[in-house]
């Protein structure tokens, strides 16, 4: 069995192919604030639902580690060393190196009676022929009809006699913490099980991409669940399940779910245009920490702080710069840094929208028509020879140098790059965390510099207006970042 596996920290085993997780979604109704029992019995539901979930098998074939290709593929068509090796394999035929088939299953379930199956992308990818295996003992074969990597969604195709069993997607975002949830896999090969569990958490981020949003359930999901539905128990699908905590491979109630709320987004972009179209606004953005809130003169960490702005790219167009925090997009709140990426995505490309950011201790509104997202197109102390300028950053505790020919080759610096270079942090000082050697310091409180004399009177004058902390730009590999810094008591 292949399993795909993501590090958090922990051990996170997506299930591929015959091996994948199933995690659990309900949906509470709509608006209520009420309390919902467990039922009784899920039979019922089962039931109802079980015709729409598949199993799903895949075969794909490759050459063992070490195999060469066949001697007579290296030459051309008509070569007489070609058709030597040719006339001895045909005389040998065990001497040739023979492809291996390997098999992996997974689960999915149809959303249209005349063909449509949602699955995980990392289920088919790579596979070359697909099969589906419904509760009745049919198997179909499929073909892809388009898949996305980043979400880990696959819609397939089958050919059936008669209307299949259909189910629906719910709307995941009325999903509550505590709901019941219900799912149903291919678990091991097993065929169709049935769990049920809570939804244990929402909005979960386990490093597996740009646009993780994963519902968390304790229903119990193993191998060869991913790709199935997570039903609410209005029988709808809130969640296709994806991934797993787990160091045995094993459910030990930790499990992960694509809401509904993205997978029909992505689903009906696959079916309209056979691949997923996401906006772009173009802008590298930040998570905005305590202390930058603190210096840009906002209440609370919120939003999503811009560090560069694509020349000519939309947000460029709108007016939106470097140094604005991003708090709402097209109605929706930008909370965090994480949130920004996934509703641009999933916003219509070339819609006008309203953008609204901090800036200047002032929220400010722009309207901004999103583009079209492309492929997603030391040493701690410095030798100071030869160095026009240095100072120390006392209060911070950092040493900084303009930049010479030996700190660029030192640090290895972009060619063109001027300005201040960090060459010192001290050990415990306040700009440990957040500042390090090779840093070049572009801005101070928005403010740009270009020598250290700029750099210091800029930190002074911070410092005497009772500011606690003070935002730098700096530039690290080539990426330009804010890090914030707070003075020593």
């Amino acid at each position: 069995m292949l399993q795909r596996t993501i590090s958090a920290g922990r051990l996170l085993t997506a299930a591929f192919a015959a091996g994948i997780i199933l995690a659990t979604a309900v949906i509470a109704e709509p608006g209520s604030a009420q309390r919902r029992n467990a039922p009784d019995t899920f039979a019922d539901l089962a039931d109802q639902l079980s015709p729409a979930v598949v199993n799903i098998s895949t075969s794909q074939y490759v050459r063992r580690d070490g195999d060469e290709d066949i001697p007579f593929e290296q030459f051309p068509p008509g070569h007489p060393f070609g058709d030597l090796f040719r006339d001895w394999l045909e005389r040998n035929p065990d001497a040739a190196p023979v492809p291996q088939q390997t098999t992996s299953l997974g689960s999915g379930f149809v959303i249209d009676e005349d063909g449509i199956i949602v699955t995980n992308y990392h289920v088919v990818t790579g596979a070359d022929t697909v099969s589906v295996t419904f509760t009745d003992g049919t198997i179909l074969d499929a073909t892809l009809i388009g898949a996305d990597e980043p979400t880990d969604i696959a819609v397939l195709r089958v050919q059936p006699l008669t209307p299949l069993s259909a189910v629906q997607f719910g709307d995941s975002d009325d999903a509550r913490v505590g709901d019941w949830v219900m799912a149903i896999g291919n678990p091991f090969g097993l065929g169709g099980t049935v769990t049920a569990g809570i939804i244990s958490a929402r909005n979960r981020d386990i490093y597996s991409g740009l646009y993780d949003d994963f519902i968390q359930t304790d229903a119990a999901i193993n191998r060869g669940n991913s790709g199935g539905p997570l039903f609410s128990m209005d029988g709808q699908v809130v969640g296709v399940n994806s991934a797993i905590i787990s160091p045995s491979g094993g459910s030990i109630g930790i499990g992960f779910a694509i809401p509904a709320s993205t997978a029909d987004l992505i689903v009906r972009q696959i079916l309209e245009f056979g691949e997923v179209r996401r906006g772009w606004l173009g802008v590298r953005v930040q998570t905005v920490t305590q202390q930058m809130a603190e210096s840009l003169g906002l209440n609370r960490a919120e939003g999503a702080l811009v560090s560069s702005v694509t020349e000519g790219g939309p947000a460029d167009v709108a007016g939106i710069e470097r140094g604005d925090v991003i708090v709402e997009l097209d109605g929706s709140e930008i909370g965090t840094m994480r949130s920004l990426p996934r509703v641009v995505a999933q916003t219509e490309v070339g819609r006008r929208v309203q953008v609204r950011i901090w800036r200047e201790d002032r929220y400010r509104n722009f309207r901004v028509t999103l583009g079209e997202l492309e492929d997603e197109n030391v040493s701690s102390v410095a030798d100071l020879s030869g160095v026009g300028g240095e100072g120390i950053i006392e209060s911070l505790g950092f040493t900084i140098a303009d930049i010479s020919p030996a700190l660029r080759e030192q640090y290895d610096l972009r060619a063109n790059a001027e300005g201040v270079v960090v060459v010192d942090v001290n050990t415990g000082a306040p700009a440990m965390e957040s500042i390090r050697p090779g840093d070049v310091i572009l801005e101070v409180e928005r403010e740009i510099v270009r020598t250290v004399n700029d750099v210091t009177r800029a930190v002074a004058r911070a410092e005497a207006s009772d500011h606690s902390v003070v935002l730098f730009l700096v530039e690290r590999g080539g990426q330009a970042s804010y890090e914030a810094v707070r003075f020593a008591d």
